[in-house]
C-alpha cells in the first residue's frame, strides 16, 4: 500500500526570531521593517528569549542613559539566548579606541548594523536562520524586496501609526552625533510615503504621526523634486506632502500629526491648512535654547529672537495652534544670563508642552570640545529650574480648555467605557504630552471603544492632563 506522502513527509520547524525596539518613534519605523520583512518571509516572531533561535535588538545610542539602557539590554538577550544581532544608532558607535562599542562591550553577539539598515539585518538572519523556504514565493525574486510604500506590521497600537519621510539629517549641531549614525537627509519618494500613507488609513488608522530627523527639510535632498502619485504630479515638499496627506485622511475623518518641525520659513505654508482644520494644528518643534550665544555655540538654525516672531506669526495664522519643544539646559559654557534668557522665552512664547534635558556629553559630539562644561549637580538644577516654568506655563494653558467641546481620540475604554476610560485631544501626542481622562459617560447606553473619536467636554485639569464628560 502506497504511503501518504503527509504521513511521511519531515515538517520543518519554523524558525523564530526574538525581537526588542528601543529609542525613538523613527528607531521603531525601522523595527517595523524589519518585522514586516521577517514575516514576509515566513519567520515567526517569539514573546521569550527561550522560544527563539536568535535575537534582534534595536538600539538607541543618542545620550548616556539610551546607551546605557542598550548594552544592558544586549547583554540580557546574550544571557537568556546566546544568538544575537544588534542594529540600530548604537551599532554605529565607536568606543574610543576607534573600536565598534558594541563589539568591544558583547563580543559575542553574531552581527551588528547601524540604523535604517533592513537588508543588513536580514542578512545576518539568514546567515544564521536559514528562512523557510516556500517554492511559491521564492520563484518571485522580488515579491517582498521592498515594503517601503505599504502598511507592514506596526508595533504601535491598531489606531495610530508612524509614517517616516526621511531619514538621516543636514544639521551638525555641536551636541548630537545623529549624523555620523544615520548620515546627511535622504528624502523618501514622495510616491512611496503617499502610497504608505493610504494603506494606512485603509486599514484603520486614525492618527498618522509624521516623523523624520528634520520633517520640514524633506525634499531639500531632491531640490524638491516632482513626483509621481495616482497619476498626478507632486513635488517633493513639506506643504505639497501635508496637502495630499490632507486629502487622503479626510474620508476617514482621520488625524495628521507633525513631528520634528524646523522653524523654517516654509513651515509658514502650512499653517493654512492647520487653521482650515485639514490638518492638526500641532507642530513638535525642536528649539533646545532661545539665548542666542548658546544657539551659536550649538550650531542650531535660527536665533531666539525669530523663533519667537514666527510663534507670533504662526498663532496669528492660526489661533488654536499647540506648540511642543525640548530644551537644553546647562550646555556647556551657559552662563546665568544665558540661561535666565532661556527661562525669559518660555514665559514669552508660551509654549504648551515642554520637556528638557540637563546637558549630558555625548561620546563623538563637537561640544566635548567646547570650554565650560558646568558640575553635573548645576545642569541637573536648571533643568529642574526650567521645568517648574515650563509646568507653569503648561497648566495656565491648560486651565483655558475648561468648558471647551474637544473631539477626543479613544485609546483605553474597559468595560466599553462605562468606567470612564483615556484618550488625547489633538494636542496631545501619544506617550510624550497628556492625556484627557473620560468620566463614565452620563447615559448607560452611552459607549467608548478604542481607535474611535468622541466627543466630550473638559470639566477640569490635572497637572498635564484633561478631564472630560462624553457628551
Amino acid at each position: 500500500m502506497e504511503s501518504n506522502a503527509c504521513d511521511t513527509a519531515v515538517v520543518a520547524k519554523v524558525p523564530k526570531v526574538g525581537f526588542v525596539s528601543l529609542g525613538c518613534p523613527k528607531a521603531l519605523t525601522d523595527s517595523e521593517l524589519i518585522l514586516t520583512q521577517l514575516r514576509a518571509e515566513g519567520y515567526e516572531t517569539s514573546k521569550t528569549y527561550a522560544g527563539a533561535d536568535l535575537v534582534i535588538v534595536n538600539t538607541c545610542g543618542f545620550i548616556d542613559d539610551a546607551v546605557k539602557e542598550s548594552l544592558d539590554t544586549i547583554g540580557e538577550a546574550l544571557a537568556a539566548n546566546g544568538r544575537v544581532i544588534v542594529t540600530g544608532c548604537l551599532g554605529a558607535r565607536e568606543d574610543g579606541s576607534g573600536g565598534n562599542l558594541v563589539r568591544q562591550t558583547h563580543p559575542k553577539v553574531l552581527a551588528v548594523t547601524g540604523p535604517h539598515a533592513t537588508q543588513e539585518v536580514m542578512d545576518a538572519v539568514h546567515k544564521h536562520v536559514p528562512k523557510p523556504h516556500d517554492p511559491f514565493v521564492d520563484l518571485v525574486p522580488e515579491a517582498r524586496a521592498d515594503f517601503r510604500g505599504v502598511a507592514g506590521i506596526k508595533l504601535t497600537p491598531r489606531h495610530y501609526a508612524y509614517l517616516k519621510i526621511s531619514e538621516g539629517c543636514n544639521h551638525r549641531c555641536t551636541f548630537c552625533i545623529i549624523p555620523s549614525m544615520r548620515g546627511d537627509l535622504v528624502s523618501r519618494p514622495i510616491g512611496d510615503v503617499l502610497n504608505e500613507a493610504r494603506a494606512l488609513f485603509e486599514s484603520g488608522v486614525k492618527e498618522l504621526l509624521v516623523i523624520s530627523q528634520d520633517t520640514s527639510a524633506y525634499g531639500v535632498d531632491v531640490k524638491y523634486r516632482t513626483g509621481f502619485w495616482d497619476g498626478k504630479p507632486v513635488k517633493t515638499r513639506l506643504v505639497d506632502l501635508c496637502e495630499q496627506l490632507a486629502t487622503l485622511a479626510e474620508p476617514f475623518g482621520a488625524w495628521v500629526r507633525l513631528h520634528y518641525v524646523y522653524p523654517y520659513p516654509h513651515v509658514d505654508d502650512v499653517l493654512p491648512l492647520m487653521a482650515s482644520g485639514r490638518i492638526l494644528p500641532y507642530l513638535d518643534v525642536p528649539f533646545q535654547h532661545a539665548d542666542p550665544g548658546v544657539l551659536r555655540r550649538m550650531k542650531r538654525p535660527a536665533s531666539g529672537e525669530r523663533n519667537l516672531e514666527r510663534l507670533a506669526r504662526w498663532r496669528e495664522i492660526c489661533p488654536e495652534i499647540v506648540v511642543r519643544s525640548t530644551f537644553i539646559a546647562g550646555f556647556p559654557g551657559e552662563t546665568e544670563a544665558e540661561f535666565e534668557s532661556l527661562l525669559d522665552f518660555m514665559r514669552e512664547a508660551q509654549i504648551d508642552r515642554a520637556g528638557c534635558f540637563a546637558y549630558s556629553p555625548v561620546d563623538g559630539a563637537a561640544a566635548n570640545d567646547l570650554a565650560g562644561l558646568l558640575p553635573q549637580v548645576e545642569r541637573e538644577a536648571r533643568r529642574a529650574r526650567f521645568m517648574a516654568v515650563a509646568e507653569s506655563v503648561s497648566v495656565a494653558r491648560l486651565q483655558r480648555r475648561i468648558g471647551a467641546t474637544m473631539q477626543v481620540l479613544v485609546d483605553h475604554a474597559p468595560a466599553l467605557g462605562r468606567r470612564g476610560g483615556t484618550g488625547r485631544s489633538y494636542a496631545d501626542a501619544p506617550e510624550i504630552d497628556g492625556t484627557v481622562r473620560l468620566l463614565p459617560p452620563e447615559k448607560a447606553s452611552r459607549t467608548l471603544k478604542v481607535g474611535e473619536f468622541t466627543r466630550a467636554r473638559i470639566v477640569a485639569a490635572e497637572g498635564h492632563d484633561l478631564i472630560a464628560q462624553p457628551i
